[in-house]
């Protein structure tokens, strides 16, 4: 939790003197220098993410899409790859930038953009100050390039309602960098890239036909939960029984990510709890947006178990979803891409699934009413498949284990004027090829608490944690957030003020990075590399 608005603008000081003296320096505006509340005009949106490495080779441009989104109008055009950089789809990397600006008055959306059918990108948006903001979000999509290798049709939509008193356009241009071939480097990408759904939809029924020598598959699912309404806020569902304003089904708010292939179990994920910019209160999003929202990552799941059965040339069915959800209740997205690496030397690659371990999650609700109602919630779920390939260069096994657990605890009272949520997630995965293991390890935690008091003031403390351990590296991204207004009144009467924080670090051998982020009323007050 943030500490009180008083004891952190007095750490702000010191910090600012002791950086001084260290030769480091904080951002564009001191301590001194913050307004005693938000003001019509504030930083635009920046992250303590780390920037996308870029190769010293040549580089080539190609805008992509450039649009007003002020409806539901998708954009629509047609992508040409670019001469000059290295022969198609060879590229040592491929950089998308996506820049845009808003003014006025705007709710948080949620965009997307496909070429070629594949979805490429996933984001939401900022919401804007009264005088403007622009804000710009850059993606690693060398993965894409086999589709990036030929003319494609482009489609983006960023979906927008503009009227008399949401105001705001967004104004937004996209672009791809290609870098020309490193010397005596190759990028290892898929060779093909079948998309299964487009745009927002969620797969059901799609069929999917593979490569008869394909020797590595991974399914990513751009899942979400948005709208507005409770998927949006999915973590905070209670149990049918429980009295609160966002209800569940049996599970509560316990949510799994699930690909089926001919309805056998194929892959299991824990959903991120991305928070848009509008979630809980906008101030707390002012400047520095929840890890992943302007970046939304897709889930990722490895089928090369699977592949000796795909590999038959026939078509299969293929369903993701999100369990959980209550019948007929819908707010969820879930897109889906599959990639495949083909065996460059063989025409048909045979195998088989050796082993099969799945079981159904186990959730677990425990409810007590009275005064402080308390929703407390644990859930968890296994998967273990192996499976042989004969490729050219050898049979080839891989085994794939993946275990999810959930734990949130949910405390509100009946008016729910105190709501206090806390949750973790964690989901963990080793693909095994030939007795060499790779580990995946991700952690999710949100922390939240949000009180309207007798003057109708809304204050939400809020934490939000993204933690991994990817092949020997650890990634730690971390966001506090403490924002209070009052309820009811005109924007210019709302007395905002917040202060917010992140923090991103990653460790392993050879690698540093370390960036702190700091704000206060909207103004950027610590800007901090250590590495």
């Amino acid at each position: 939790m943030t500490r009180p608005l008083l004891r952190v603008r007095r750490t702000l000081i010191l910090l600012a003197t002791a950086l001084t003296s260290l030769g480091l320096a904080l951002g564009p505006a001191s301590a001194e220098t913050v307004p005693p509340v938000f003001g019509t005009d504030y930083h635009d949106p920046v992250t303590a993410a780390p920037p996308i490495a870029k190769p010293h080779t040549k580089a080539c441009s190609v805008t992509v899409a450039e649009a007003k989104f002020k409806d539901f109008t998708p954009y629509t055009g047609t992508y040409t790859p670019p001469t000059g950089c290295g022969a198609p789809g060879r590229w040592s990397k491929v950089v998308l930038r996506m820049d845009g600006n808003v003014k006025g008055r705007q709710y948080d959306r949620l965009g997307y953009l496909d070429i070629g059918g594949v979805q490429v990108f996933r984001t939401s948006t900022p919401e804007p100050s009264q005088d403007g903001i622009d804000w710009s979000v850059e993606k690693d999509v060398t993965q894409y390039a086999k589709t990036l290798s030929s003319t494609q049709s482009v489609d983006m939509l960023i979906g927008n309602v503009v009227n008399d008193t949401y105001t705001g356009v967004l104004d937004v241009k996209v672009t791809l960098t290609f870098y020309a071939p490193q010397h005596g480097r190759t990028t290892d990408t898929p060779d093909q890239v079948i998309p299964l759904s487009d745009g927002d939809s969620v797969t059901t029924g799609a069929l999917l036909t593979t490569p008869r020598n394909s020797e590595r598959i991974l399914a990513e699912v751009y899942a979400t939960g948005s709208g507005g309404g409770c998927e949006e806020f999915w973590y905070t569902a209670v149990t049918s029984s429980a009295s609160y304003s966002c209800k569940g089904g049996d599970d509560g708010p316990y949510r799994e990510v699930e690909v089926r292939i001919d309805g056998k179990v194929a892959g299991i994920a824990s959903p991120y709890p991305n928070v848009w910019t509008g979630g809980w209160s906008p101030y707390l999003w002012s400047v520095i947006p929840s890890p992943t929202a302007f970046d939304v990552r897709p889930l990722r799941f490895d089928l090369t178990p699977f592949a000796g059965e795909l590999n038959d040339g026939r078509a299969h069915t293929v369903d993701v979803s999100v369990l959980g959800v209550p019948a007929g209740q819908t707010g969820w997205s879930a897109p889906t891409n599959i990639l495949v690496w083909q065996d460059a030397h063989r025409a048909v690659v045979t195998g088989a699934v050796t082993s099969y371990e799945s079981a159904e999650p186990a959730v677990s609700n425990s409810y007590q009413d009275g005064d402080l109602r308390t929703l407390t919630t644990t859930g968890s779920d296994r998967l273990s498949v192996s499976g042989y390939l004969n490729t050219s260069h050898g049979r080839v096994t891989t085994t794939v284990e993946r275990a999810l657990t959930t734990s949130i605890g949910h405390q509100w009272t009946p008016d729910e004027n105190t709501d206090d949520l806390k949750g973790s997630w964690t989901d963990d995965q080793k693909v095994t090829v030939n007795g060499r293991a790779t580990r995946t390890d991700r952690t999710y935690t949100l922390d939240g608490r949000a009180t309207i008091d007798a003057a109708d003031r809304l204050r939400v403390v809020m934490a939000i944690g993204d933690h991994a351990r990817l092949d020997g590296v650890r990634m730690d991204d971390t966001y506090n957030g403490d924002a209070t207004f009052t309820l009811g009144v005109a924007r210019e009467d709302r007395q905002a003020v917040a202060t917010t924080g992140e923090r991103y670090r990653l460790r392993g051998d050879g690698v540093c990075y370390d960036h702190s982020l700091a704000t206060e009323q909207g103004v950027l007050t610590l800007d901090v590399r250590r590495c």
